[in-house]
């Protein structure tokens, strides 16, 4: 997590994507503004009203669920918030990775300071203290079915906020939640009226895990690109097809993008020119000639997704609700799908990105389709193996991301004695969605291992500035073709020069700009 001195501000219009992943992954501290406070504190007189009405007002004085008829006395209300969250913490499996509870976190502080949920000043302020002291709740993974919100996640980090259940530190390090907000002088909150329901009732977990696949996927998207363009000139495929003219027939922004990029990255190729003229091949194969075609839908679909994002991140979402003339109503806003849906989406284009890149892959490989290099681009073929193993990680690796692709948002399995008969499963599209990113960029990663060695065996052809400069990246830490040596290493190196953008960002300066 790297610390900046940026302050990402609550209150002052809907979060973007980009504060959920300075917050989450950067450890940006957060800011509730006047305004914030000033709704807060309104919407917290009418609850305060509420509550000594006497009338059985849901989230105030009743119970919860199934239990919404039975009506509480002031005096165990207190008792009502605590027993809510406890009970409702009944996560378990392995902790969630803190920059997903640090975006779950974030995007609840966010509804709470819009004035809609209730809260008191104190627990607002609380919360965005853990936030910024990096006090991280240890969520389990399994609990949420995605409705009402990510209610086992949510609770998880309300308890810690009572001062109970375990926490990691800033440092990591795994030690009670109370003893962690001694450490950073912030006082445990003793929840009253509504406040429990408040802090557990909305879809911030799958929202902050689809923030950030978001921003994942579109560095890949690009990444792809380069890693498309790198096999295209070392299986001696032909440019023609990425002109501007031919995108044009079939407007959709994201294949135009894709294409632009790779005529970025292949301008100017010694290997492409080299066979302009004289190849008897009338076409390229389809994960050559179709690449933009597939990587800018992928690019479209990135798009809606974060259409659906950024009206969440606009929202506010909690059962019951606030609203400006003082009534507290019910509502079903808490509902994964729109969420859902779009997580399960997003699984199924990485998942054919990763498809495509395997097949490109597997194309250098095999001595009979890559135009003249050497089978598995051994050095010695029979002594030597080369990358015929890298193709095989790969082909496991997207074998499961097509598993992965299998919508969760179409099951369901009521729960809370048929109370809550219809649920999103969104926590599960999300959780499964950030391990087909991860398998994406290592799918890539080998792509890119096996393009640049094929490019190595052109020589004395050149490759283009674009993808010379992937080339000579990759050569920082992986040594050009040789005898065989331990490939896990150098995948794994490839893989981390891919995810943390490097690949992205050295192309782009090699070629004087940034790719779309």
């Amino acid at each position: 997590m790297t610390l900046t001195t940026r302050t990402v501000l609550l209150g002052e219009g809907a979060l973007c994507v980009d504060d959920v992943v300075a917050v989450a992954r950067d450890g940006v501290s957060v800011e509730i503004t006047a305004a914030a406070l000033e709704a807060i504190g309104h919407s917290r007189a009418h609850v305060d009203r509420l509550s000594e009405s006497g009338k059985p007002v849901y989230g105030v004085s009743t119970g919860f669920g199934a239990l919404a008829m039975r009506y509480i006395e002031p005096d165990r209300r207190r008792q009502l918030q605590r027993s809510l969250v406890r009970s409702h913490a009944a996560g378990t499996g392995t902790p969630v990775e803190t920059e997903v509870v640090r975006a779950l976190m974030l995007l609840r502080l966010s509804t709470l300071c819009t004035g809609r949920t209730g809260v008191r000043e104190l627990t607002a302020r609380t919360y965005a203290a853990m936030l910024n002291a990096h006090i991280t709740p240890i969520v389990p993974e399994y609990g949420s079915l995605g409705c009402s919100g990510d209610l086992a996640p949510l609770a998880h980090c309300a308890l810690a906020l009572m001062g109970e259940g375990e926490v990691f530190d800033a440092t990591g390090t795994s030690m009670p939640a109370a003893e962690a907000l001694a450490a950073a002088r912030i006082e445990p909150v003793v929840l009253q009226e509504k406040e429990g329901l408040a802090l557990i009732n909305g879809t911030d977990g799958m929202l902050g895990m689809l923030s950030l696949a978001i921003a994942d996927l579109r560095l890949l998207a690009s990444t792809a690109d380069i890693t498309a363009s790198m096999s295209l000139e070392a299986l001696l495929g032909t440019d023609r097809v990425l002109a501007e003219e031919l995108q044009l027939l079939r407007p959709h922004p994201g294949q135009a993008a894709s294409a632009a990029n790779m005529r970025a990255v292949l301008a100017g190729s010694p290997i492409v020119a080299s066979h302009a003229t004289g190849d008897v091949r009338v076409q390229d194969a389809y994960s050559l000639r179709c690449a933009p075609q597939v990587a800018g839908a992928v690019r479209d679909t990135i798009d809606y997704a974060e259409t659906v994002a950024l009206r969440e991140l606009a929202s506010a979402i909690d059962n019951p609700v606030v609203l400006p003339d003082g009534r507290l109503e019910s509502n079903g806003n808490f509902h994964g799908a729109p969420v859902a849906y779009v997580l399960d989406f997003l699984a199924i284009v990485a998942a054919d990105l990763a498809s495509i890149s395997e097949r490109r892959t597997d194309r250098m490989l095999d001595q009979s389709r890559s135009h003249g290099l050497p089978p598995f681009l051994a050095h010695d073929p029979g002594v030597d193996s080369g990358y015929m193993l890298a193709q095989y990680t790969q082909a496991g690796i997207v074998s499961e991301m097509k598993r992965l692709a299998v919508p969760a948002s179409v099951d369901s399995i009521p729960s809370s004695g048929m109370q809550e008969d219809h649920v999103s499963m969104g926590w599960a599209a999300g959780r499964k969605l950030r391990r087909s990113v991860d398998g994406l960029a290592r799918v890539l990663g080998i792509e890119l291992l096996t393009a640049a060695r094929a490019l190595d065996l052109r020589a004395p052809l050149v490759p283009a500035v674009g993808t010379a400069a992937a080339v000579a990246l990759l050569r920082e830490q992986v040594e050009g073709p040789g005898e065989d040596r331990q490939l896990s290493p150098e995948i794994e190196a490839s893989f981390e020069l891919v995810a943390s953008g490097a690949v992205l960002a050295a192309v782009s300066e090699a070629i004087g700009g940034g790719l779309l």
